[in-house]
């Protein structure tokens, strides 16, 4: 049996700086997942959404401490966002028009049946509504621009412009993928002040061709 493993303190991905941006290489990284849209904050579809996925993480959890002997922390919820006009996110706009995959990371020795299985055994009593969502799915997003924002989700918006329209630029680098959140603190518990997020954003080469 093995020590429980913390992927908050063994992987670089999950560090940023307050204050100023970085540029990392994220490895590929599987997760389960659940996609949605619409206002986190008032759709049911979003609350749906994780009512899912974490009785599926804590089944993957269990059974490869039982099964495998290697034991780990679920790592935190993360969030993909993107919407048609990027402005209705980035300027915290209408939110009704956003669309977002909600996800938990899971370790690379999890495999689909063993993901199966979880997902088996997370509808034995009262299945969650969305549980038939849930997937496995490898998330490949490489060079990105990320940092650490403290504070207010609706105080993102100042941050993702210097983002986007400041250091993305000015390093030669455009997006190239979906906007990725990472949520170290409980947003139902925490206040808002307080709230610890990575932002992250995949970019690549202005010289690179289009994808």
């Amino acid at each position: 049996m093995t020590d429980k493993l913390d992927f908050k303190k063994t992987l670089d991905t999950y560090r940023a700086p307050r204050g100023r941006f970085e540029i990392i290489v994220v490895p590929d990284m599987q997760y389960v997942m659940v996609d949605g849209h619409g206002d986190p904050n008032t759709s049911s579809t979003f609350a749906d959404a994780l009512a899912a996925l974490y009785p599926v993480a804590y089944k993957l959890k269990f059974g490869s401490k039982r099964e495998l002997g290697r034991d780990y922390v679920v790592p935190p919820l993360e969030g993909l966002w993107w919407a048609d006009d990027m402005g209705s996110f980035t300027g915290r706009l209408d939110k009704s028009r956003w669309d977002w995959t909600m996800m938990l990371m899971v370790p690379d020795w999890i495999d689909q049946d063993m993901f199966e299985r979880a997902v088996a055994r997370a509808g034995t009593k009262k299945a969650p509504t969305r549980l038939g969502d849930v997937r496995l799915q490898l998330l490949s997003e490489g060079r990105s621009a990320q940092t650490l924002h403290v504070g207010s989700f609706e105080d993102e918006a100042p941050v993702l412009a210097r983002m986007h329209h400041e250091f993305i630029p000015e390093n030669g680098l455009r997006p190239a993928g979906k906007h990725h959140e990472i949520y170290f603190s409980d947003f139902r518990a925490v206040p808002p002040d307080k709230l610890r997020t990575i932002l992250r954003q995949p970019v690549e080469s202005e010289s690179a061709s289009p994808r």
